[in-house]
């Protein structure tokens, strides 16, 4: 009776052993997202600013070299920062500012389109012009007495991205001035017989984030040549607005690329653009992506933290569902970033295995492309 006990309570033991994994993984991804949630005001600044500290840290590295005081460094880089993000939104009100002049004739175009529509959904639908304005009408009825709540709404919002706006800079600031010791804290945090491995990750997983984040934006930029190129050539109005749209679009995989065309292809086809200029946005956004597929992320971001389209998938919408649209734009470089991480660290390893691409040998025209291109980069820089 006592062997049948002990052997009852030994494979008790052992199974709960066996769940235990399991049991810490779920608890530990559960506490992630309820600390996500709720320290979001918190958080999703601060995730900004180490990303964009990450970013602006070869150009503080260059600036320091060249026999710049630290903290002067840190400040020419941050106003290198938000002079770039000025120019974008100065020459983002300039197209507006011209959308707005032809505001009258947008508008007479609008209202050729929905009466078009309209008559189709009479035809359609059996549903008279009379009755779809009667709903409508009832529609704006019922929608006008929440214009205050809107106001305060956007008013909040406002007040709110500016906040965010400062904190991100001072953080910045700080991230880089103490960088230093922010990485000797995480290489105290580890065994002392791991102080040099962990040294290593740091400076390799900081390596290629920073490599991938400055990519990343070269890649932006090359986006928006190209689109302004080719919108202008197929006679899109305001072709420097959609192009910038576009490119900071390509942030978000899949969807932005996506959403940016269709944006595109409808205000042109609002302001009477012909079925050449449909084409031509078409044909502009298939070359683009081709360049974009074999030639700016195989050469310009690389393929350190490729993300398979499952996470890559799973990581916008959990990023959507959690923080919205920052969420979006964070889900993809912190995938990266983690990935880079679990790839340090023993035990996380078969995690970025999950979360990573498969590295494939170059085939075919992929392969010719790249070795071309490879070929040409080393021939100017022997010249």
């Amino acid at each position: 009776m006592s062997y049948h006990r002990y052997n009852y309570f030994y494979t008790l033991c052992m199974t709960n052993r066996q769940l235990l994994k399991p049991a810490l993984v779920l608890s530990t991804a559960v506490l992630i997202v309820v600390v996500l949630v709720y320290a979001k005001p918190f958080l999703m600044p601060l995730t900004f600013a180490g990303l964009l500290a990450m970013l602006l840290l070869p150009l503080v590295k260059w600036l320091q070299n060249k026999n710049v005081p630290h903290v002067l460094a840190i400040l020419l880089a941050m106003l290198a920062l938000v002079a770039f993000f000025a120019a974008v939104i100065f020459f983002t009100s300039l197209q507006l500012a011209n959308i707005g002049e032809d505001s009258a004739k947008l508008e007479q175009q609008v209202t050729q389109k929905f009466n078009s529509v309209r008559q189709y959904i009479a035809q359609l639908f059996k549903i008279s012009p009379d009755k779809q304005q009667q709903l409508i009408e009832k529609q704006q009825q019922s929608s006008s007495g929440n214009t205050g709540s809107f106001l305060t709404g956007l008013l909040t919002g406002i007040f709110g991205f500016l906040t965010n706006a400062v904190l991100t800079l001072v953080y910045i600031f700080l991230f880089l001035f103490f960088r230093g010791k922010l990485k000797g804290f995480i290489i105290k945090m580890a065994p002392q017989d791991r102080a040099a491995d962990a040294m290593q990750a740091v400076n390799e997983a900081q390596k290629v984030s920073q490599q991938y984040l400055t990519g990343l934006f070269l890649m932006i930029v090359c986006l928006w040549i190209m689109y302004t190129i080719g919108f202008t050539i197929a006679g899109v109005k305001n072709a420097l607005f959609f192009a910038i749209i576009c490119g900071l679009l390509e942030i978000v995989p899949f969807v932005g690329n996506l959403i940016g065309t269709a944006l595109t292809l409808a205000m042109s086809l609002v302001q009477g653009g012909g079925s050449g200029v449909l084409i031509g946005i078409l044909v502009t956004y298939a070359v683009v992506q081709f360049i974009q597929s074999y030639l700016l992320e195989p050469l310009i971001v690389g393929a350190e933290v490729q993300i398979n389209p499952l996470f890559t998938i799973i990581g916008l919408v959990a990023g959507e569902v959690l923080w919205g649209i920052p969420g979006m734009i964070l889900a993809i470089p912190m995938l990266g970033i983690t990935k880079i991480i679990c790839e340090h660290v023993p035990p996380l390893k078969p995690y970025a295995y999950l979360i990573g691409n498969d590295k494939k040998e170059d085939k075919g025209f992929k392969k010719k492309v790249k070795t071309f291109m490879q070929k040409a980069a080393a021939a100017i820089k022997n010249k």
